[in-house]
């Protein structure tokens, strides 16, 4: 009973306290018994307000008499950890980081040899050895073996490392496509991705380009029946070759092509020819040009040949065309077809049938395309 009465003293102390900030100053008078009674009144309501904020404030379960009553904490939302599992590292994992050279698409000659560069990345948990391979996987080979070991030592997990392949282009236009993976020392082969079922490869694009023997024409091997001739040569050399921008043929009409003069030397049975670069040809080619005489040579009566020579061979006729001065030209279009998959050196000859004289021979834009 005397915890009651002590506690209770307490709070009517507090009420005191607290009503008195509800006291008038020392300036307001507080005079009749009207006023009283609502200084009284305002007093018995602030003691009440008191009391009952105390009650609200008590823990809300009372503690039993002999226990000390604790504030209950409010209450949290708990949150639990998603549980983490930990997938393991497969020794095997190979990951692309870039091309190095020959990016997809890259244009190629036909016949063209090459080799390619990667650049993988070790993301298994396995140091690759010299017993790892490079295996084709799919597409065209392009001359690669089915296998090649790394050359490169040990690669270690995390380490990024250069691989290389040599390729043979094929000999006829259009794209091609080698898919590689990678093979461990026991056989198992692995590529890209997660699974890895995925390939690294090698793109590009055979192009059959036209090659102008105009444009290139100083690129020959010039010779004549007397020796080697400077190219260009001059008209007043004893055989020459130069390029006329603008030609005027036998019928009389200029032409806006340039042409190449070929003029063989002073003699009986004489000869120029030009020997050109050696190049690739695939199926579909064809030789193309128009022969005959420049105008105003009335004396002109010669052959005109197209000879090849085959990579460690000799120089073989390819066709042959004879040309006088009659008013007309030839238009020539050879198929190439039977030196497909070779890589050739072709000749362009002027012969004079008999005495040269007045033997201005013409080729006018003679070129190589589809």
């Amino acid at each position: 009973m005397k915890r009651n009465y002590v506690v209770i003293s307490v709070l009517v102390m507090l009420a005191i306290l607290v009503s008195s900030c509800n006291l008038p100053r020392p300036t307001e008078q507080v005079s009749g018994p009207d006023q009283l009674n609502t200084f009284a009144a305002q007093t018995v309501i602030a003691l009440s307000t008191t009391v009952a904020n105390a009650k609200t404030q008590a823990p809300a379960t009372q503690a039993p008499n002999n226990q000390i009553a604790t504030a209950t904490p409010p209450t949290l939302a708990t949150t639990i950890p998603a549980t983490v599992t930990s997938q393991p590292i497969p020794c095997d994992q190979v990951e692309f980081v870039r091309d190095v050279n020959f990016p997809d698409d890259t244009t190629v000659e036909p016949g063209q040899v090459f080799t390619k560069i990667w650049e993988l990345k070790n993301t298994g948990s396995c140091t690759w050895n010299s017993n790892y391979a490079i295996v084709f996987d799919s597409g065209e080979s392009m001359g690669v073996a089915p296998a090649t070991q790394l050359t490169s030592g040990s690669v270690a997990p995390q380490q990024i490392v250069q691989v290389s392949l040599t390729f043979t282009v094929p000999n006829k236009v259009g794209t091609f496509q080698a898919n590689f993976k990678l093979r461990n020392s026991a056989g198992v082969v692995f590529g890209l991705g997660s699974d890895g079922s995925k390939a690294f490869w090698v793109k590009v694009k055979v192009s059959a380009a036209a090659y102008n023997f105009v444009d290139n024409f100083c690129k020959g091997e010039w010779r004549s029946t007397n020796g080697s001739l400077a190219c260009p040569g001059q008209t007043s050399d004893n055989g020459f070759v130069v390029k006329v921008d603008e030609p005027t043929l036998e019928n009389g009409v200029k032409d806006d092509e340039a042409a190449l003069w070929t003029n063989p030397p002073s003699g009986t049975d004489t000869e120029i020819r030009g020997t050109f670069p050696a190049m690739s040809i695939t199926s579909g080619m064809y030789f193309k040009t128009v022969i005959g005489c420049l105008n105003g040579a009335d004396n002109c009566d010669v052959k005109f040949i197209l000879a090849y020579i085959p990579d460690g061979g000799s120089e073989t006729k390819l066709a042959e065309w004879s040309e006088t001065y009659d008013k007309n030209f030839t238009r020539v279009n050879l198929d190439l077809s039977t030196l497909a998959g070779k890589k050739v050196k072709f000749v362009l000859i002027v012969k004079s049938n008999g005495e040269s004289n007045q033997d201005q021979a013409f080729w006018l834009q003679p070129r190589i395309e589809p």
